[in-house]
């Protein structure tokens, strides 16, 4: 049972048993509830019968304390085993779905939008923890407790019985019924919420280039529909739930309706006494209360499946894995008839061949588009390639967990990921016990503490939100870095260079020649300046291998490298007028 409980609602195995805690205790709340129902009873019963004797007055004082203390104790249950429970779940819900999403492929964040993920994170977790603590254990525990109730009502009296309990599966059908409508309600709605997220995300992301091309007016209307427009899903939502809900609790007051007048009937024909009728009357006054609650639970429930699904698709996408031991016999990075593509459509690399030499600089150009950058990602496992075998040192690196495969790699990718903290600890990431003199070492092979040293508490200056603070070249020299901190046996820099001005970019030229000694290191540039001191050059066009040697050797065969360097020379002697 706690397996498919855990497979229904998403739940971890502590979740689940919480869940069926949480029920037991809404169960026995419910039935606690009925304990007054039944001194109500007996106290009536002795004024019925003339006066009430004094030994009962011991039984109703005790009673009632009695009941008041099982009330509270029922409900101090109900209180932590849904509330607590659920918060506790919640949290360790959002550490399981971020663990796994870092276990996961880049191929995955490539088919989801940020904001989509963001929400299921978010979102549904917080839907699903107002469903756990609000919604699920009451609304099955008033099944329970209503079914158990129903029972001793049958045996005590059939007739009132039925005509107290036929509403409650009309009811629950009604509801039930509307599952198929309510979720096409929640898709759309959810639909419109991350297209509001999305826009928000985007405007806040592009400001500077919507405020200097005067286009914020025309954004932010596009903005404003797509809000209008959530804000009309949230009413259809809502509309579309009271269309069964209101109707079911409708159906569900006649029972108090059928009682009174079958209730009635058998008085007429003195075939019930008075006292069992007012017994019935008090009971279903009460019965109905936890089940009017739940048919708006069940509404609620029958949404839930979407948040759930969602958070699945996580939980169940197929991680990359490996061993967790690394040993490979040098560092060489070599492709063999490599394929790849991100879409089944879409073909980015097509028997792509070559080897990239521990010790040597190896340098992947081309035209933009014709898969550089793509081929050094696979290197290190951030996709699995769809054809051919990449190795390092002779290992597979299909055969390696991605993250102890990762440890052999330096990267400086050529958009700069900062975070909101100080330059010293942006630097850490790099090598996380490193000490603050071999975090200032680094910065000095980067060039950093030309401008850290003007910073307000340099070292430990706040750079703000990926670096806002910072210049994109200080950005750049930051992340060169952190590669420096790592010291790792393969260097991958992807544009390293692109944002650097040439007087930096000669000093980090001459900072890496120090790191690279006896290191694998694999170049993307598109400055040919920065290629023509490579050891290998590997022209990738069209994803394929167009051409690879030696720089010199690559200008005197008059092909694709040799035209981009001519093209570069030209475009260096253009001026103005």
């Amino acid at each position: 049972m706690i397996s498919r409980i855990m497979k229904r609602f998403a739940l971890s195995q502590e979740g689940a048993k919480g869940l069926v805690r949480a029920i037991a205790a809404c169960t026995a709340a419910d039935i606690v509830l009925m304990f007054p129902v039944g001194l109500l009873y007996f106290l009536v019963s002795d004024f019925m019968e003339g006066a009430v004797p004094e030994n009962h007055y011991m039984f109703y004082g005790v009673g009632i304390v009695a009941a008041l203390l099982l009330i509270f104790l029922s409900e101090f249950w109900k209180y932590n085993a849904t509330y607590f429970s659920t918060y506790r779940e919640s949290g360790a819900c959002r550490i399981r779905l971020a663990e796994k999403l870092r276990r996961l492929p880049l191929s995955f964040f490539g088919k989801k939008d940020l904001a989509d993920l963001t929400n299921t994170m978010l979102g549904d977790v917080a839907t699903t923890e107002q469903m756990f603590s609000h919604y699920v254990p009451q609304f099955y525990g008033s099944i329970i407790s209503t079914c158990l109730i129903a029972v001793s009502l049958l045996f005590y009296d059939w007739r009132l019985a039925l005509a107290a309990l036929w509403v409650l599966p009309v009811a629950l059908l009604i509801v039930g019924l509307s599952k198929k409508a309510q979720n096409y309600f929640s898709r759309k709605q959810n639909m419109a919420q991350i297209a509001v997220q999305d826009g928000v995300q985007e405007c806040l992301e592009t400001v500077r280039d919507l405020k200097s091309n005067n286009a914020e007016k025309e954004y932010l209307d596009g903005l404003f529909k797509k809000i209008d427009n959530l804000e009309s899903r949230h009413m259809k939502s809502e509309l579309g739930i009271a269309m069964f809900v209101v109707p079911a609790q409708m159906i569900m007051k006649l029972g108090i309706a059928t009682v009174a007048l079958v209730g009635s009937m058998l008085l007429i024909n003195s075939t019930l006494s008075l006292i069992t009728f007012f017994m019935f009357m008090l009971v279903v006054s009460r019965i109905y209360e936890p089940m009017s609650f739940s048919l708006q639970n069940l509404a609620a429930m029958n949404s839930l499946k979407i948040n759930i699904d969602r958070m699945n698709e996580i939980e169940n996408f197929k991680e990359q894995d490996g061993k967790k031991e690394f040993k490979p016999k040098g560092y060489d990075i070599t492709f063999e008839n490599v394929g790849f593509a991100y879409n089944s459509d879409e073909t980015v690399l097509k028997n792509v061949s070559f080897t990239a030499k521990q010790g040597e600089v190896t340098a992947l150009i081309g035209p933009s588009g014709g898969g550089k950058s793509t081929a050094a990602k696979l290197a290190a496992r951030f996709w699995d390639a769809d054809i051919g075998t990449i190795t390092i040192g002779g290992v597979d690196v299909r055969a390696v967990d991605p993250e102890q495969l990762l440890t052999a790699f330096s990267i400086v990718f050529q958009d700069v990921t900062l975070f909101n903290n100080t330059v010293m600890e942006n630097i850490r990431i790099g090598r996380k016990n490193a000490t603050d003199e071999e975090v200032m070492q680094a910065a000095r092979f980067a060039n950093c503490e030309e401008f850290v040293e003007k910073l307000p508490e340099k070292w430990n200056s706040n750079i703000g939100e990926n670096g806002s603070s910072l210049s994109g070249g200080e950005r750049q020299r930051i992340s060169i870095a952190r590669a420096f901190l790592k010291d790792a046996p393969i260097i991958l820099l992807d544009e390293a260079t692109a944002s650097l001005d040439v007087e930096n970019e000669t000093a980090i030229q001459s900072a890496l020649s120090r790191l690279i000694k006896d290191k694998t290191v694999l170049l993307i540039a598109h400055r040919m300046r920065t290629v023509s001191g490579a050891d290998k050059v590997v022209v990738l066009s069209d994803g394929t291998v167009a051409e690879q040697g030696q720089p010199s050797n690559l200008l005197e065969q008059n092909g694709i490298y040799s035209k981009m360097v001519k093209l570069q020379t030209e475009s260096q002697r253009w001026t103005i007028g």
